[in-house]
């Protein structure tokens, strides 16, 4: 079976990439999946049982997703035809099904490789399903994207899904090595350099292997300074309308709620670095200080307005520290979801008990009608009374009191809490002396 290389009609005496030289001839060689590949791994149980389903790869990019398909055809048997979403359109997917076709009339099978399947419109989507269920092809497709987002759940049922890692440190340290061994020279760069190179790629393979391809060609060993003047590093993988937008929040969110105040700044570090909108950033932190804080630290809420109106007047990057001041507040606030509770408990009751009227003592009576059919009749004005309290039932007359609200004694609610037992107490007080 052909390299991609030479399907490009390229000889083997041409200049190759050096990512394309180490490309790996086994599955055993793939550096970096042992949780999917090795013989507990799912794709390697399911190798030793000879039997190879229609799967999506997803995973960053640089990590193995094309070499494991090529090379799950080549285990299987199967002929390996690649495309990719970005330049096929439904014209080249009727000719790849018809040829498929011939060759299982041949006896003969196919796996059929799809680069960003993720990238296909929903009805070509739809279009690959016949084909798999009836074994024409075994679909391999590979998508840096969350399959749960992008795919039909229709193809999505008919194939498995396996999630492969960022490299790491010691993956990538390993391909270095395989470079080394292969043109069997050191690459030309210090210890500390050889940390950066590896920090540069950023969980990339493929990337890294092209940034080694450079400092191969250099004469003299570059330290850390002259190998950030060669090579640039990698910009961090964030998509604004993708998995990672959606990842990070949630991340910023959670450290904020779990008041680890460095894991929050770092995450917003993250999301502005990879350019996410700073005031898509406020706004999930205004919203953190309404449900997480409350009313156990009031003061967060207007921080984190400020914070938004701050940057809307200094822009980036000096109106950014100020969102790092709200974050930073947040994560170090005391911490109450009492009154999201509590809201959520009130617009379910409120869509429970239709349309019940207040009590007629607490309307207004504005005419004489309105009066003679006792409205405001027994109203007690608060503040005339003892602890500026009157105790009166503001609930329908049809309904009992509910309880919605339960500070959670944190921060400002602990005095909140005592306030509301004290008021309860007199409420208590005042209708027993009625005898109700």
């Amino acid at each position: 079976m052909s390299s991609l290389f030479e399907a490009a009609g390229l000889s083997d005496a041409a200049p190759q990439p050096l990512a394309e030289r180490l490309r790996p001839s086994d599955l055993s060689d793939v550096i970096g999946q042992d949780h999917l590949l090795g013989a507990d791994g799912p794709i390697g149980r399911m190798l030793e049982r000879d039997r190879l389903s229609s799967c999506i790869l997803w995973g960053p990019p640089g990590v193995g997703k094309t070499t494991i398909a090529r090379l799950l055809a080549g285990r299987a048997g199967l002929d390996f035809v690649a495309l990719s979403a970005v330049f096929s359109g439904v014209a080249d997917l009727r000719k790849v099904f018809d040829a498929a076709e011939a060759r299982r009339q041949a006896g003969q099978g196919t796996l059929l490789f799809v680069d960003e399947i993720h990238r296909f419109n929903k009805a070509q989507q739809d279009g690959f399903l016949p084909y798999v269920e009836a074994g024409t092809v075994t679909l391999v497709g590979a998508t840096t994207e969350n399959p749960s987002f992008e795919l039909n759940a229709a193809l999505l049922s008919r194939c498995q899904v396996f999630v492969l890692d960022r490299l790491d440190s010691d993956a990538l340290g390993g391909l270095l090595a395989r470079a080394e061994r292969l043109l069997d020279r050191k690459l030309p760069v210090t210890g500390a350099a050889r940390a950066q190179l590896i920090d540069f790629a950023d969980g990339d393979g493929r990337y890294l292997l092209t940034l080694a391809d450079e400092v191969f060609a250099q004469d003299a060993e570059l330290d850390e300074t002259a190998l950030s003047k060669l090579l640039q590093k990698r910009a961090p993988v964030y998509d604004k309308s993708g998995e990672a937008h959606y990842n990070l929040i949630s991340a910023l969110h959670k450290s904020m709620r779990g008041s680890d105040v460095d894991a929050a700044l770092y995450w917003l570090a993250r999301m502005i670095a990879g350019g996410e909108d700073p005031r898509y950033i406020v706004r999930r932190v205004i919203r953190f200080a309404s449900e997480d804080i409350g009313a156990a630290d009031p003061v967060a809420l207007m921080i984190s307005m400020e914070a938004a109106r701050s940057y809307e007047r200094l822009g980036s990057p000096e109106g950014e520290l100020a969102i790092a001041q709200a974050v930073a507040h947040c994560a170090t606030a005391p911490k109450s979801n009492a009154v999201y509770m509590a809201w959520k408990a009130a617009l379910a009751l409120a869509k429970t008990t239709g349309s019940v009227a207040p009590p007629k003592t607490i309307l207004n009576a504005p005419t004489q009608m309105m009066k003679s059919l006792g409205y405001g009749a027994g109203y007690e004005y608060d503040h005339d009374s003892a602890d500026g309290f009157s105790g009166a039932d503001y609930w329908p007359d049809e309904m009992d009191r509910v309880a919605l609200y339960a500070p959670k004694g944190a921060g400002r609610e602990k005095a909140i809490a005592e306030r509301l037992e004290r008021w309860t107490e007199l409420r208590a007080a005042k209708r027993g002396g009625a005898g109700s």
